[in-house]
C-alpha cells in the first residue's frame, strides 16, 4: 500500500540525506554549554560575536562532509548563510536552550525560543525544524504532558508549513544519582525506547527522530575496563545485550531514526554509529563528538582562527569520514518500515491529477 507524504516533507527530507537515503548530519546548534565552553577558552563572558565566528568556521571547513548542518536561529545562521554549499540540507532549532525545573525539581519542562517560529524557520530557507526534547516517561504526569503537548504543537506548525519536523529526545536520571553511573546506564536502554514508541504515534507528526544511544558501551563488559577514558567502571551489560537495545529502539521507532553523539569522544561514537545502523538507524547527526576537542583552539584574537582550521583540515575532517564510513551500513530513510522502499512513496494528493496543485 503507497504511503503518502506531502510535497515539500518529501522534497525536504530529500534534501537532507546523501543519494543512498542516510543522513550524514553535523549539529553546531548548541548555545549554553558552548557559551560556558568558549567562555572558559576566551577567560571571560563569550560574546556573541565569538559564538557566531566559532560557528562560521565549522561550516567552513565541516559541512562540506555532510547532508544537513543543524543550527541555531540566534548565534548560528546568520553568520553562515553563505558558508552552506548549495547541496547541504539546513535544519533549525526551535527550542530555548536549557529547561525549567518542575516544582519538585525532578521534571525537566521544554520551551520555544521567543520570536521564532516554523514560518520564519521556512521563510530562511530551512529544510526542516528540530526540537529538543527533555523527556523522561516516569515523570510527573504534567510534566510529561507539558512536554507532549509542546511536540504536538511544533507538529501542527511544520505540518501547516510543510517542514519536516525532526524530533531530539533526551533524557535525564529522576531517582539515579546521575546519568554517569551504572544504574543510569541499565534504565537508559528502556528510556530511549519507550520515548521512540511515544513520539512515534501519529498525533505529534514527527519524521525523524533523532534518539540517544541505547545504552551506554562505557559501562558494557567489553568496554568497562577504562577504554574510553582513565576510569574503570562496574558492568551493566555485554555488547550483544546492547545490540540487542538497539534493535528494540528500532522496532519501536515508527518513523525513520538517526543517532546523536551526546557529547561522547569520537571513537565511542563510531562504535555506537556501528550498533546503531546494523539495527536499522538511517544514520546520525552529531555534534561535539566530531569537534569538541577543537573549541580549546578557539583564539578571540584570530580573525582567521589560523589554531582552529589547521585541526578542522586534518583530524575535523578524519573525524567526520569515520562518521560517514560507520554510517554507510545505515538503512534508508525510504526502507524504514513506515514506507518499504522509495516507489510506495507518493505525494499526498498527486491521485487528483490535474487538480493536485488546486488543493496544495
Amino acid at each position: 500500500m503507497p504511503t503518502q507524504l506531502s510535497a515539500g516533507k518529501l522534497r525536504n527530507l530529500m534534501a537532507l540525506c546523501d543519494e543512498d537515503g542516510r543522513f550524514n548530519m553535523l549539529a553546531i546548534d548548541q548555545r549554553g554549554s558552548l557559551s560556558r565552553r568558549l567562555g572558559e577558552v576566551c577567560g571571560r563572558k563569550a560574546t556573541h560575536a565569538d559564538m557566531a565566528a566559532f560557528k562560521q568556521t565549522l561550516v567552513r571547513y565541516l559541512a562540506a562532509y555532510s547532508t544537513g548542518v543543524l543550527t541555531d536561529p540566534i548565534y548560528g545562521y546568520a553568520g553562515l548563510a553563505t558558508e552552506l554549499p548549495g547541496h547541504v540540507g539546513l535544519l533549525l532549532c526551535y527550542e530555548k536552550t536549557g529547561y525549567a525545573a518542575s516544582e519538585d525539581e525532578k521534571g525537566r519542562i521544554s520551551s520555544l525560543l521567543e520570536n521564532w517560529s516554523v514560518a520564519k524557520a521556512a521563510r530562511a530557507g530551512a529544510n526542516a525544524v528540530k526540537l529538543l526534547l527533555y523527556y523522561h516517561p516516569d515523570a510527573d504526569p504534567a510534566v510529561v504532558e507539558a512536554q507532549n503537548a509542546l511536540c504536538r504543537r511544533v507538529g501542527e506548525e511544520c505540518r501547516e508549513h510543510d517542514l519536516p519536523f525532526l524530533l531530539e529526545t533526551v533524557a535525564y536520571a529522576l531517582e539515579e544519582p546521575s546519568t554517569n553511573c551504572v544504574a543510569y546506564a541499565r534504565r537508559k536502554p528502556d528510556l530511549v525506547a519507550r520515548s521512540a514508541a511515544e513520539f512515534s504515534k501519529p498525533e505529534y507528526q514527527v519524521d525523524v527522530l533523532k534518539l540517544e544511544f541505547p545504552g551506554d558501551i562505557k559501562f558494557s563488559h567489553e568496554y568497562c575496563n577504562a577504554v574510553f577514558d582513565d576510569e574503570d567502571r562496574e558492568e551493566a551489560y555485554r555488547l550483544s545485550d546492547v545490540a540487542e537495545f538497539c534493535q528494540r529502539v528500532d522496532e519501536c521507532a515508527g518513523v525513520p531514526w538517526v543517532i546523536l553523539s551526546a557529547g561522547v569522544d569520537i571513537k565511542e561514537f563510531l562504535a555506537n554509529v556501528d550498533l546503531a545502523c546494523a539495527a536499522g538507524a538511517s544514520g546520525f547527526l552529531c555534534g561535539r563528538a566530531i569537534w569538541k576537542e577543537f573549541m580549546a583552539l578557539y583564539d578571540p584574537d584570530d580573525a582567521e582562527q589560523t589554531r582552529m582550521v589547521d585541526f578542522l583540515g586534518t583530524e575535523g575532517a578524519i573525524n567526520f569520514l569515520k562518521c560517514n564510513a560507520g554510517a554507510e551500513a545505515a538503512q534508508p530513510w525510504w526502507e524504514h518500515d513506515r514506507f518499504g522502499g522509495l516507489e510506495n512513496i507518493v505525494v499526498a494528493g498527486a491521485d487528483a491529477g490535474e487538480a493536485w496543485h488546486a488543493d496544495y
